[in-house]
C-alpha cells in the first residue's frame, strides 16, 4: 500500500531527480574534466567562467585528466582541483606546502608565509579546513601580526618520516577560527623534548582540508596539501530574475564582515540544478522557460509538502499497526504458554511420556479460536448443562460436526489435576458405550474438553421427566437394555482396557444417551486408573450422596466394587423411577438404596417398582435384576459381584433365558433373606440441591459395623 501511494505522487508529481540531470556547465561549455565536475561560475576554456579568476584548464595528458585552477597556478600554487560545491560554494585544491629544515642549536624565529590572496574571490575556510604543524616545537597561525591560533608538539626519539594522527609528537593541528585570505606560521622553540640532540630537524605548518589525516605512509613533509576555498560572486554579474533562484545574502559571513552573495535553487527535495546559469534550477521544480508567478509556485510546493506529509503519516500509522500486531501475537503466543502451563499441559506430557505404550493420538489438539467459533463465543444459548466438574457447550466445528465442549468453572490445582486425569483416561478407553474424546485445549483461561455430542440427554432426565408422564414408552426392555450397556462400559474399564480404570462417579447424570438411546458413561474427573494387580486406591473421598459406596466413606479405599455399588443405585433408580435421594421423605427414607433394601427385607419390592416396569417386565426377571440388584447393594464390598458377572445376569434376562427363575443367586428364596444388623452412626451429611443446603443423619443402611 505504502509503495503504491509512493508511485503515485512520484508519477504524476515527478520530483528534479526523476528528470534527466541538467549540465551544470554555462551552455555550450564542457561540464567533466577526468573525473571532476566543473560548474558554472567555473569553466573550462575561454568563455565558459564568470572572469578569469574562475577559468579551469584540463590537462588532457594525464589519464584521467586533470583540471587546474588557472588563477593559482599564475601564483604558484599547485591548484589541481580536487571537487567544486555548489551548495556550500566551496572549491577543494592541492596547494603547495613549504617544509624548513636546520641543524642549529637555536631553532627559532622561523616564519612560512601563506598564499596572500587579499583581491581574490577567494577565503580559506574556517569550517572545512584546520592548522596543521608538522615538526617539534612551538608553531602560531597570525595574520597581520595578530596570533589567531597555535599548537605545541614535542620531539620524538626519531626524525618524523610519517604520522598515523596528530597526538602531540611530532606533529599537532588546532582548528581555524576564521575564513583567511592570507596567513603567516610562526616556528619557535624548535626542538622540544630533544633541545641538544643536534638533528637536523623539519618543520612544515599550513592549512589543509579537516578530512585530510597523516599516516604512517605519508610524510608531513609533502609539497601540496588539499585545502577547502569559499568561493565569492557579486550580485550585479547575475541577472536580477532568474527562475526558481532565491539568494540569501547572509549564508556566508566572512571574517572582514563581507556578506557574500549565495544563490539556491528553491527545491523542496534540496539543491538541484545550477542556480547561478538562467533557468538552471527549472529541473527541481518544473519551472517553465519563462518567469512564474511566485505565489503559484509556493502553493505547488505546498501541496507537493502537503501530499510528502500525508504519506509520512500514513506510513506511520502503518508502521504503528503492524508493531502492535506483532507486539499482540507475541503476547497472546506467551499467554497461551502461560495457560498451557497453568492448565496442567506439563502434567499432561508427563503423563503421555510415562505411558509410551498407549495410544493417544486419537485424541486432537484445538485452538482456542477453533472453539470459540464453534460455540459462538461460549454463548449461554448454547449450553447444554451444568455441573461439578463444569459447563457443557453445544458447537459446531469447521467439518460439520457437532460436539459437545466442556468448560470448568474455575482453575486450581485439584480441577487441574482432575481435567489431564480425563483427558489420559478417555485418551485410552475406546468404547461403544463411552463418550468419545475428540480432543482438548490448554492454551485458554479454563481448561476445555471436546466429546462427541450426545442427542437425548441424561439418564437422569429420561427417568424423572415429565414425559414419562405423557406416556413416553420407557419400556422394561428400554431399561434393562441401558443397564445392561452401562454395565458392560464399567466391565470394559475394570478389566479389558489396558489399564484397569476406575470410574468413582457412576449416577444416572454421568450417563448419557444417543439418538437411539444407546447408553454413554461419561465424566472422568474424577476417575483413577489402577495397576493390574492393585485391588484399591486410597483417595481423598469424593462422589455424589446417594451414589455413594459406604464402605468407601469408612475406609478411604475406593475398589471396582465401589462402582457396582454406584450402579446399584443405577439398577434400582431405573427399575423404581425414583431419584437417588428424595428430600420428600422422612429422614430413614431419603436413601433409594436404604428403601430399596427395607422393601426387599420386608418382601415389599413391587410396592416401590414402576408402573410401567411392572406392567411389562416378567416377575421372574424383576426379580432376578432386584436381586442383582440387591447384591450389588451389599454393604460389605467383598460379597458384591463383577461388573462381568453382572453383565452376565443381565444379558441372561434380557435373552429370556432365566425368565422362570425366582432364586436368588445364593441359592435362598428372597423371603429368606437373613437380616443384617446395624447400628446408627454420629456422622452429619450436608447436602447442596436446588441452591438449598440440608443437614442430615444417614440411615442406618449406610453404615455398618
Amino acid at each position: 500500500m505504502i509503495f503504491r501511494l509512493l508511485l503515485f505522487v512520484f508519477l504524476f508529481f515527478p520530483s528534479p531527480a526523476a528528470a534527466a540531470a541538467p549540465s551544470l556547465a554555462k551552455p555550450g561549455c564542457e561540464e567533466w574534466c577526468g573525473n571532476v565536475s566543473i560548474p558554472f561560475p567555473f569553466g573550462i576554456g575561454e568563455g565558459c567562467a564568470l572572469n578569469p579568476w574562475f577559468l579551469v584548464k584540463c590537462d588532457r595528458s594525464s589519464n584521467p585528466p586533470k583540471p587546474y585552477l588557472n588563477s593559482f597556478l599564475q601564483i604558484e600554487l599547485q591548484g589541481q582541483v580536487v571537487a567544486v560545491s555548489l551548495q556550500d560554494q566551496t572549491i577543494t585544491t592541492l596547494k603547495s606546502v613549504a617544509n624548513f629544515c636546520d641543524n642549529s642549536a637555536d631553532r627559532n624565529a622561523i616564519i612560512a608565509n601563506g598564499t596572500d590572496l587579499s583581491g581574490s574571490p577567494f577565503y580559506y575556510s574556517k569550517s572545512r579546513n584546520k592548522f596543521l604543524f608538522g615538526g617539534c616545537g612551538n608553531s602560531l597561525l597570525t595574520q597581520n601580526s595578530a596570533v589567531l591560533a597555535g599548537c605545541t608538539a614535542v620531539c620524538s626519539d626519531k626524525i618524523s618520516a610519517g604520522f598515523a594522527g596528530c597526538y602531540g609528537y611530532d606533529c599537532c593541528e588546532t582548528p581555524v577560527p576564521f575564513d583567511l585570505s592570507s596567513y603567516t606560521a610562526n616556528f619557535t622553540n624548535s626542538g622540544i623534548g630533544k633541545p641538544n640532540d643536534n638533528l637536523k630537524r623539519c618543520n612544515s605548518a599550513f592549512l589543509v582540508d579537516q578530512r585530510w589525516i597523516p599516516n604512517q605512509s605519508t610524510s608531513l613533509f609533502i609539497d601540496y596539501a588539499p585545502v577547502v576555498w569559499i568561493w565569492t560572486v557579486q550580485s550585479q554579474d547575475f541577472p536580477a530574475a532568474i527562475t526558481c533562484r532565491t539568494s540569501d545574502n547572509a549564508a556566508v559571513q566572512l571574517a572582514d564582515g563581507t556578506s557574500v552573495t549565495n544563490f539556491r535553487c528553491d527545491c523542496p527535495t534540496g539543491q538541484v540544478g545550477n542556480p547561478y546559469i538562467a533557468h538552471g534550477c527549472q529541473a527541481c521544480a518544473h519551472c517553465p522557460l519563462e518567469p512564474v508567478d511566485v505565489i503559484t509556485y509556493r502553493k505547488l510546493n505546498i501541496f507537493r509538502l502537503s501530499v510528502l506529509i500525508s504519506i509520512c503519516i500514513i506510513f506511520f500509522v502503518l508502521c504503528i499497526v503492524f508493531l502492535y500486531k506483532v507486539l499482540k501475537k507475541r503476547r497472546a503466543k506467551r499467554i497461551r504458554a502461560k495457560f498451557f502451563k497453568q492448565n496442567g499441559g506439563l502434567l499432561l506430557q508427563q503423563q503421555l511420556s510415562s505411558n509410551e505404550n498407549d495410544i493417544i493420538d486419537r485424541t486432537k489438539l484445538f485452538t482456542a479460536k477453533e472453539l470459540e467459533k464453534a460455540t459462538d463465543r461460549f454463548n449461554e444459548n448454547r449450553i447444554l448443562g451444568r455441573g461439578g466438574q463444569g459447563t457443557v457447550y453445544k458447537g459446531m466445528l469447521a467439518d460439520g460436526r457437532i460436539v459437545a465442549v466442556k468448560k470448568s468453572v474455575r482453575v486450581d490445582e485439584s480441577k487441574i489435576e482432575e481435567f489431564i486425569n480425563e483427558v489420559v483416561i478417555l485418551s485410552r478407553v475406546n468404547h461403544r458405550n463411552v463418550v468419545k474424546l475428540l480432543g482438548c485445549c490448554l492454551e485458554t483461561e479454563v481448561p476445555l474438553l471436546v466429546y462427541e455430542f450426545i442427542t437425548n440427554g441424561t439418564l437422569f432426565s429420561l427417568i424423572h421427566s415429565d414425559n414419562l408422564k405423557d406416556g413416553f414408552p420407557f419400556s422394561w426392555e428400554m431399561r434393562l437394555k441401558i443397564a445392561t450397556e452401562v454395565a458392560d462400559a464399567l466391565a470394559y474399564l475394570h478389566s479389558s482396557s489396558s489399564i484397569p480404570i476406575l470410574h468413582r462417579d457412576i449416577k444416572s447424570s454421568n450417563i448419557l444417551l444417543d439418538k437411539k438411546y444407546r447408553a454413554k458413561v461419561s465424566d472422568f474427573g474424577t476417575s483413577r486408573s489402577i495397576a493390574i494387580d492393585q485391588t484399591h486406591v486410597t483417595t481423598q473421598v469424593k462422589g455424589t450422596f446417594g451414589y455413594f459406596d459406604p464402605e468407601y466413606f469408612r475406609s478411604s479405599q475406593f475398589t471396582e466394587k465401589s462402582d457396582v455399588y454406584s450402579f446399584g443405585v443405577v439398577l434400582v433408580e431405573l427399575m423404581t423411577g425414583n431419584k437417588a435421594i428424595s428430600f420428600a421423605k422422612n429422614e430413614e427414607e431419603r436413601s433409594l438404596a436404604t428403601r430399596f433394601l427395607l422393601a426387599m427385607e420386608g418382601n415389599q419390592l413391587f410396592k416401590i417398582l414402576d408402573k410401567q416396569v411392572l406392567e411389562q417386565g416378567k416377575k421372574e426377571d424383576l426379580m432376578v435384576v432386584a436381586n442383582l440388584g440387591r447384591r450389588c447393594l451389599d454393604l460389605n464390598g467383598k460379597k458384591r459381584p463383577t461388573m462381568k458377572e453382572v453383565v452376565a445376569e443381565l444379558e441372561k434376562v434380557k435373552s429370556d433365558t432365566t425368565s422362570s427363575v425366582a432364586m436368588n443367586f445364593e441359592g435362598k428364596r428372597l423371603l429368606e433373606i437373613e437380616p443384617t444388623t446395624f447400628s446408627k452412626t454420629n456422622y452429619t451429611w450436608t447436602i447442596e440441591e436446588n441452591c438449598s443446603t440440608t443437614s442430615l443423619d444417614p440411615h442406618p443402611l449406610l453404615f455398618y459395623t
